[in-house]
């Protein structure tokens, strides 16, 4: 079984303006099910496209199996099953040996970033870039599955602080 470790953080954008970016890819998902304790997910990159099926979060981690389908199939699956796409550019960046994903959203969640860590464990240890700010990982608010139903321009401004 394929597992997912993940914390997630907002960044602080006056530095994360300013820091170098990396590698930035574009991507587009929508969402076929969103069920409470899993959910199946379309992803078109520029290059590839896949189909993810994700299990029940249970503290920042899930299982998750993740396959790579025809672009046509990806494009056609989100047409007849996603009712809700989200948009965004995703910077590629390492700091001290470890992969952060940085999700710069467009469309009905421009506004907010989010930066992303995978992890091989739990517990493991990581150094936080300048530009991260407060963790948001628990917040179901920020998983993507519900950014898709709730987008960031519907919050109110003092629910959340940025």
């Amino acid at each position: 079984m394929g597992q997912e470790i993940e914390r997630k953080f907002l960044i602080k954008k006056d530095i994360w303006e300013s820091a170098t970016k990396g590698k930035a890819s574009y991507l587009k998902q929508g969402y076929i099910s969103t069920e409470p304790g899993k959910t199946i997910r379309v992803r078109i990159t520029e290059a590839k496209s896949y189909l993810t099926i994700k299990g029940k979060t249970e503290g920042i981690s899930r299982a998750e199996f993740e396959y790579e389908i025809p672009s046509e199939d990806a494009n056609e699956l989100l047409n007849l099953f996603a009712s809700n796409c989200i948009e965004k550019v995703r910077h590629e960046i390492l700091h001290d040996g470890k992969l952060w994903e940085v999700d710069v959203f467009n469309g009905e969640n421009e506004g907010l970033i989010i930066a992303e860590i995978e992890l091989d464990a739990a517990d493991e240890k990581f150094t936080l870039p300048a530009w991260i700010d407060k963790e948001v990982s628990g917040d179901e608010r920020y998983f993507n599955s519900n950014l898709s139903k709730n987008p960031f321009k519907n919050w109110k401004a003092e629910s959340y602080k940025l």
